[in-house]
């Protein structure tokens, strides 16, 4: 603990405070050149958000707390001859940071044969935290472990055609091994550094997601842009206690503090989520250095304007840059074929 605690800059006094004495809200402090490196503290309260009691509520309140919600009836992507998952990726030091804290990863196997296998694709954006070095180390080990599991479970699984078998974990369990390994390696190799890491492998009109941190993932329809994932920050926590507002947890000066990351325990919770993907939809990764200077708006806005996801994907880049970016800017975009 007195380790997190020196990782942290906390004196050792400072866990004698209470969550509310930590994350008291305050207003009109000067923005800083470049944005606080994240930390990692307790959240506020120990029970969810209330819910209404209604079914809409309920729905909610599950995906406030990364549960799987059920599926909606949606029409299965069928893909035609030649319609594929296609994606672009981006990542950029920004204007003002010294190097590049965030990796990504991205791979699609796509086959044609009487097998009749599954396309699958994998994505993962991760952002380092901890210091110069430490931080773009932890993010770099965490999608080389992460990446290195999902294939071996899943992709050689396909190719084996032992997916079916009832003794295998399920996808999101595999997910879940998948950030606890990289978990356990980034404890050990990088003391002092850590990570988010979000995670999503499409197979078919199926997503699955896996996701610590405040690294998000989007979902981008014709009708509108939705947050598939929660932030694991103290900011979050917050509003979701009605003690702040989006206005005032967009100028905290702890928006910046997660209470989840890879790195900061031995043990880890991990959201997974399962949604279904409509035809011609969007999924987008990103890390905080886009979604905290683009509007949703914008994103969806962009997105839909521009047929090719690696031209949206430098356009968002260019936008975040244009508003200063202050922090290192990470996006994947995939497209679903329909």
């Amino acid at each position: 603990m007195n380790l997190l605690r020196r990782i942290l800059g906390l004196s050792a006094n400072s866990s004698a405070t209470s969550a509310e004495d930590r994350v008291t809200i305050t207003q009109g402090e000067p923005e800083p050149s470049s944005p606080p490196e994240p930390v990692i503290e307790s959240p506020p309260g120990d029970q969810p958000p209330a819910g209404s009691g209604n079914a809409q509520a309920s729905e909610q309140l599950a995906d406030a707390a990364g549960q799987t919600r059920q599926l909606p009836p949606l029409e299965t992507v069928v893909p035609l001859p030649g319609q594929r998952l296609t994606f672009g990726q981006l990542s950029d030091i920004g204007m003002v940071r010294g190097n590049n804290q965030d990796a990504m990863y991205s791979f699609i196997a796509s086959s044609s044969s009487s097998d009749d296998l599954v396309d699958v694709g994998l994505f993962v954006v991760a952002d380092g935290m901890g210091g110069h070095h430490d931080g773009e180390k932890a993010s770099a080990i965490t999608a080389r472990i992460v990446a290195r599991h999902v294939l071996n479970e899943i992709v050689l699984g396909l190719l084996d055609q032992v997916m079916d078998d009832p003794d295998r974990p399920s996808i999101s369990e595999v997910l879940r091994q998948a950030v606890q390994t990289a978990n356990d390696t980034v404890t050990e190799e990088i003391p002092e550094g850590g990570t988010t890491v979000t995670i999503a492998v499409i197979m078919g009109d199926l997503a699955y997601i896996a996701h610590v941190g405040d690294s998000r993932a989007y979902l981008i329809t014709e009708d509108g842009i939705e947050q598939i994932t929660r932030d694991h920050s103290l900011v979050q926590r917050l509003i979701e206690l009605d003690q702040l507002t989006l206005e005032e947890a967009a100028e905290h000066p702890q928006r910046n503090v997660l209470y989840r990351a890879i790195g900061q325990s031995e043990t880890l919770d991990v959201d997974a989520i399962t949604r279904r993907l409509p035809p011609h939809s969007r999924l987008i990764l990103c890390s905080d250095g886009l979604w905290n200077l683009v509007s949703e708006q914008v994103i969806h806005e962009t997105v839909l304007r521009f047929g090719n996801p690696q031209e949206a994907c430098n356009k968002l880049v260019d936008m975040a840059n244009e508003r200063g970016g202050p922090d290192n800017i990470t996006v994947i975009l995939v497209q679903v074929p329909g």
